[in-house]
């Protein structure tokens, strides 16, 4: 039988948060994958974990994957980590995932932190559906283009967003989708975390001469369904007399 690839997640801030079980798994398999060595290394000198690290990245993937896919094969097990939260979301992954299925190596989950989980539970809006996205396209035509399609959506939206192009995302969402309630998660279970909720238009105004700092995660109300009677013509008239 191969090694197990193990998908870790770790703390997206705080790292109080690391799951009693991730902290066994990141000591006792025989390599760290991970987006970035450096990030990682303080994650693993705060537990004192001395497992071997190896860098792990959509630019390096290609070359990457056959000697991970060689060490699991030799019955190694290996626990692939991002940056923060939940590997495979917005982050690295996917293509060590689908060639070591295709090779039967068992692939085990080990839940933790999730960036859009988190903002979605504490946003305020619906939470029993919704659309994540990732980042916008940085191409003007393109994120136009992709929240055109979502013009329709129902379903809470839930993307993430660089401190650099937060007020001209905030706009385009804005012009394309309405003054819709939105909820900014900025700097989520860090010292200087932040929720800062209400319509677009309302969060434009209170924050017009302020730059917001750090990682954010927003979560957008979906489009309101029309009330029955409000497709039943007539149905809001009063008769004549």
């Amino acid at each position: 039988m191969p090694g197990s690839l193990y998908l870790v997640s770790t703390p997206i801030g705080n790292l109080e948060d690391l799951t009693f079980r991730a902290h066994r798994i990141l000591q006792e398999v025989s390599v760290i994958a991970a987006e970035d060595t450096r990030h990682t290394q303080k994650l693993c000198r705060h537990y004192q974990i001395h497992t071997r690290l190896t860098s792990y990245h959509d630019f390096n993937k290609e070359e990457k994957t056959p000697v991970l896919l060689e060490l699991l094969k030799e019955e190694k097990s290996i626990a692939l980590v991002s940056d923060a939260g939940t590997p495979l979301i917005s982050d690295p992954g996917y293509f060590l995932v689908t060639r070591a299925i295709a090779i039967n190596v068992p692939i085990v989950p080990i839940p933790g932190p999730s960036s859009v989980i988190t903002a979605l539970s504490v946003a305020g809006l619906p939470t029993d559906a919704f659309t994540f996205i990732g980042f916008l396209p940085k191409k003007s035509s393109a994120r136009t283009r992709l929240l055109e399609s979502l013009r329709e959506e129902t379903k809470t939206i839930i993307l993430f967003e660089t401190p650099y192009r937060i007020k001209t995302t905030l706009l385009a969402i804005q012009e394309i989708l309405g003054d819709r309630r939105i909820a900014i998660n900025r700097e989520l279970t860090k010292a200087h975390e932040e929720i800062i909720r209400g319509t677009v238009q309302e969060i434009l105004l209170s924050n017009s001469s302020r730059v917001l700092k750090g990682e954010m995660t927003l979560v957008i109300q979906g489009k309101e369904k029309r009330r029955r009677q409000d497709l039943q013509p007539g149905f809001n008239h009063r008769p004549s007399e």
